[in-house]
């Protein structure tokens, strides 16, 4: 097996074992591989080693990245921050998108989605964590975007997405991730129902997915360490927090 294959299986066993000590099944638990500035060949490796689901963050690296690897059968997930100029291609190729955070880029999303695709899987990206250089919604503000996103009928609302403040407390991971699992019960009690937590990265896969992931998000543990964009910003590298 490939090294990229064996790491995919060390990344299966964690997520089996953190669901067995939450009492859940792994099954119900995806991996999306993050396979942002990686090359084709590793994507390719991956899927070869049984992975289908792959995140990307930069729009031009992920539409060559499509091309290269038409011949697969891959769903692509956009996880980066989005501008509005770019709303166009990720309605276009993308099955999922994990950052929503504004009315204008869900009304652009679905104006952007071709008709004959199904719609588009969205994600709202909540900012557990409060701080000002993090992307996503504030809490207090989800139920207004989710209601937007349910009138637009070329998305659908899947859930909710969260990248908190990195730390190595095991309790402080897990009470960022509850408050991610608390707006979706509270979107429930409103009469919005969700399937998805996308939640969990390398570092920290373990305590999402005690607190109810049904979707973790994992590149460095699978692709090993990234490659830095020269001359562009990673905002999640920024934030020192490994996917």
């Amino acid at each position: 097996m490939s090294t990229i294959g064996n790491r995919l299986q060390a990344v299966a066993e964690r997520i089996r074992r953190a669901a067995e000590a939450a009492g859940r099944a792994a099954q119900d638990i995806q991996l999306v591989a993050v396979s942002k500035t990686c090359p084709p060949e590793a994507v390719r490796e991956a899927h070869r080693a049984g992975q289908r689901a792959f995140g990307e963050s930069y729009v031009q690296e992920a539409l060559e990245k499509m091309d290269a690897l038409a011949d697969l059968p891959l769903e692509w997930h956009f996880i980066g921050p989005i501008q509005s100029n770019k709303t166009g291609p990720i309605a276009r190729r993308f099955a999922w998108v994990h950052g929503v955070d504004r009315d204008k880029i869900a009304r652009r999303l679905a104006d952007a989605r071709p008709p004959e695709a199904p719609p588009l899987n969205i994600c709202i990206q909540v900012n557990v964590s409060g701080e000002a250089s993090k992307s996503g919604v504030a809490p207090d503000e989800v139920l207004a975007l989710a209601r937007t996103i349910i009138s637009l009928p070329r998305l659908k609302l899947r859930g909710l997405m969260a990248i908190p403040r990195p730390t190595d407390d095991e309790a402080e991971q897990r009470r960022q991730f509850r408050t991610l699992r608390t707006i979706r019960d509270e979107l429930e009690a409103h009469g919005i129902a969700t399937d998805t937590l996308s939640m969990g990265m390398s570092d920290d896969l373990e305590a999402a997915i005690a607190e109810g992931a049904t979707l973790v998000r994992v590149g460095t543990a699978i692709f090993g360490a990234r490659a830095k964009k020269t001359g562009r910003k990673d905002p999640e590298e920024n934030r020192l927090h490994k996917a």
